[in-house]
């Protein structure tokens, strides 16, 4: 994988991978950090590479204001991959999941989770390929068990099921992260995430023919079919909001193959740590910012917010012109990405990356009965512990913007003198 000018902390004590590496990991929430002696194990564990906004934003060389500006970007004008190598410089085995330092990360977890392992697949109807990650748990030493949502992946499953065949796959982790990127960004149905990969990359982006698949370069690349007849229970599995998901039968991966690149390292992103929260969140917020844009044409930037597990706040940036910008803004943001429960909207004067500057517009310009908005009874997200068994929820906006008939009144002082 490559990691751009990063600082890497680096563990050489020996640690199982069963819970002990999970717990280090624990201590070090938004650095990089590099486990060199895995118990059992020649291949050292990496984490953290995708922990904050900055490091995403180096991969893609812009600032972290101007991410959303950039996935849009390469998502408008994806550059088709016409790049390809081969396993030369990896050792193809047998497969055997023994080898590789997969970490069981809480004590109630079902088992060993791979956490960063990017699933290719290509649909058995139209043949387009897509790209996503996906959690999956060690069964044994040559299957998984895959948690599928109903996403493109799913889609192409329920196909191969219809077909009575198994749906090949090949699984990398390892990567540059701003192919994790792509692999995690909503795109149209009919688009390659690796095109959009390709544009973050300036057209350089090399890719392996792995059978019917393409796939990146990885430090691991996993080779198996995903059985459309073979289900098992998976989980627990402590997901965004820090709890445990619910136990569900899940598709079994019968693995065949694979190929591990010289000089290695396992990525496993932590459970509920930032990077899982970024790599799954960050990449909603340009699908808000555009459905935002087309109600309130002003809108600066969107983010979906640590706090809220990049999943369930957001904060939202406006040059408001007339009064209803703000509730037009938030409305576009709650249905925009359905899991969104709290939405925010702000001036531009107020930074959307600074929780106590957002707190202070909130302070300061909302009045309860007139700014706050509640949606009782809508579909919201699964990881809500609060929402009712069939999903639904109550959503709250606040319109923290400033009223344009009074504007003197909310001049900041400190920013002018």
């Amino acid at each position: 994988m490559i990691l751009k000018d990063e600082n890497i902390i680096e563990i050489t004590e020996e640690l199982s991978s069963e819970f002990e590496v999970a717990k280090v990991l624990r201590k070090y929430p938004k650095d990089t950090v590099l486990i060199k002696n895995v118990k059992g194990f020649d291949i050292p564990v990496i984490s953290g590479i995708c922990n904050t906004r900055d490091k995403i934003a180096k991969s893609i060389n812009c600032e972290v204001s101007e991410i959303t500006e950039k996935i849009i970007e390469a998502m408008e004008n994806p550059i088709k991959v016409d790049k390809f190598t081969d396993f030369s410089d990896y050792d193809s085995l047998d497969i055997d999941l023994n080898k590789i330092p997969i970490l069981t990360h809480y004590t109630r977890d079902g088992g060993a989770y791979i956490t960063a392992g990017v699933v290719f697949a290509r649909d058995p109807v139209t043949g387009i390929q897509n790209a996503s990650i996906h959690r999956m748990m060690v069964l044994d030493n040559k299957r998984l068990v895959i948690r599928i949502v109903p996403r493109n992946l799913y889609t192409y499953f329920q196909n191969a099921q219809k077909a009575g065949e198994d749906l090949q796959i090949a699984i990398a982790i390892g990567m540059d992260p701003a192919i994790l990127l792509a692999s995690t960004t909503s795109i149209p149905i009919d688009y390659n995430e690796m095109d959009v990969a390709n544009a973050f990359k300036n057209g350089e982006l090399e890719l392996i023919k792995c059978r019917e698949l393409e796939v990146p370069q990885a430090d691991i690349i996993l080779e198996g079919k995903i059985s459309v007849t073979e289900t098992i229970a998976e989980g627990p599995f402590v997901d965004l909001t820090d709890t445990y998901d619910i136990i569900r039968d899940q598709p079994i991966i019968n693995l065949e193959k694979m190929h591990i690149k010289k000089y290695a390292a396992y990525h496993a992103i932590l459970p509920a740590g930032f990077e899982h929260k970024l790599l799954q969140g960050l990449p909603q917020e340009p699908r808000i910012f555009k459905a935002v844009k087309n109600a309130v044409p002003t809108v600066e930037n969107v983010v979906l917010t640590e706090g809220g597990c990049c999943w369930l706040h957001s904060v939202v940036s406006i040059d408001k012109q007339t009064e209803g910008d703000g509730k037009n803004a938030i409305m576009a943001a709650l249905s925009a990405h359905p899991s969104l429960k709290h939405c925010v909207v702000v001036d531009t004067d107020v930074n959307v990356f600074d929780a106590e500057d957002v707190e202070y517009a909130i302070a300061t310009r909302v009045k309860g009965d007139r700014d706050i908005m509640i949606v009782p009874n809508v579909r919201g997200s699964s990881l809500d512990p609060v929402a009712k068994s069939d999903g639904t929820t109550t959503k709250i906006g606040v319109d923290a913007t400033k009223s344009i008939k009074t504007l003197e009144k909310f001049e900041r002082v400190s920013f002018s003198e």
